[in-house]
């Protein structure tokens, strides 16, 4: 097996296990029963389920470390057509992911859904704003001048965080500045209101340091295929990630780790993180290349972006069609492992759901279709 072989099947594992952990995460069956490490943190705070989201756009950025060297051979409109065109479909079908099914029923009659009350912004819209963004950086720029820029996207939002939240509370959920920006320009009908409240946590503004996890993993990718997969590489990778998570762990003193405000030190702590996950699995690949498990990981991580579309519209569908006085998702969580306590029942319902999920991807790696946007 060839070293850029192996590259590439240990960013589709870890692609893969992002993918699956977010369909987990995301379908529990009954929130109030899952297991505290698949919750994301209340507020200020970190668990493991706040990893997910930061390692698709770290894998993201892997993605692109290998994709950029086609740039050199193509013209600016071609790379720039191919940029954009990839931005618009992953936010188009975020964007229409929200509005799915397009009709509600209401008191069993089915209305239009109205695109005055349709969710602006979102997962897939944050990837293709975050991937848009840093792939312009890496194509304009060389690459100590984006490493800059990436430093200085994370002090700007501090900053504007500080200066523009309000002073009593400048980081509450209502007070901060990026809910100001979002509320000021998308309004209050095109925010996500699973809070209870009009505020979205994958707003504009705090789209803003959520670049830097992509450049975080542009860069990583980078060093993988420079160093080969030697060990001294994969060594400099885990004392990069533990270095992160250290200036994480004092930042957050003066700029809380906080997943919802997607916060300068939370983006070091997930770059770091992800930094010695990655070396972890490079190495385990590398170290025994015949094990199977990373296998089931790979498939799901050649075609990341439709597993989560599919889950997603999957579970927006299920809930749409009425069963009774509930719906056909909670119908089929309910009756599933009812016989299991409660935790174990929507931990299991939340696997299997994923696992659904994943035959999508087998089927589709079977049929050598893959899903690049």
């Amino acid at each position: 097996m060839t070293t850029a072989t192996q590259r590439f099947t240990a960013l589709d594992v870890f692609r893969g296990l992002t993918i699956c952990l977010m369909v987990i995460v995301n379908t529990p069956g009954d929130e109030a029963f899952s297991f505290a490490p698949l919750l994301h943190a209340k507020w200020n705070g970190f668990t493991p389920t706040d990893l997910v989201f930061p390692s698709f756009l770290f894998a993201v950025g892997n993605a692109m470390s290998f994709v950029s060297k086609r740039w050199m051979h193509q013209t600016n409109a071609q790379v720039l057509t191919k940029i954009f065109k990839r931005t618009a479909v992953i936010f188009l079908c975020g964007y229409l992911m929200y509005w799915f099914p397009f009709v509600k029923n209401m008191d069993g009659e089915w209305i239009a859904k109205p695109f005055s009350h349709t969710r602006l912004m979102g997962v897939l819209q944050r990837i293709a704003l975050c991937y848009c963004i840093a792939s312009l950086l890496v194509y304009f720029f060389k690459t100590r001048v984006v490493v800059f820029i990436g430093i200085a996207l994370l002090l700007l939002y501090w900053l504007i965080a500080v200066l523009f939240g309000d002073a009593a509370d400048p980081f509450g959920m209502t007070t901060n500045a990026g809910y100001k920006f979002d509320y000021w320009l998308i309004g209050e009908n095109h925010l996500y209101h699973g809070e209870g409240i009009a505020f979205d946590p994958e707003g504009l503004l705090s789209t803003m340091p959520a670049v830097v996890n992509v450049l975080g993993g542009y860069f990583v990718g980078l060093h993988l295929q420079k160093t080969n997969k030697s060990y001294e590489g994969l060594t400099k990778l885990l004392l990069t990630g533990f270095a992160l998570i250290a200036i994480a762990y004092f930042w957050n003193f003066l700029f809380p780790i906080n997943k919802k405000l997607w916060t300068s030190s939370f983006v070091l702590h997930t770059v770091g993180l992800d930094c010695m996950i990655l070396g972890a699995i490079v190495f385990l690949i590398d170290r025994k290349p015949t094990a199977r498990w990373p296998r089931f990981f790979e498939i799901a991580g050649k075609n990341p972006l439709a597993i989560y579309l599919f889950s997603e519209l999957l579970a927006h569908g299920l809930e749409a069609i009425p069963v009774g006085e509930t719906n056909s998702l909670n119908w089929v969580y309910t009756n599933s492992f009812m016989y299991l306590p409660d935790y174990w029942n929507s931990l299991l319902f939340a696997i299997a759901f994923m696992l659904v999920c994943w035959a999508l991807g087998y089927w589709m790696d079977k049929k050598k279709i893959y899903w690049r946007a």
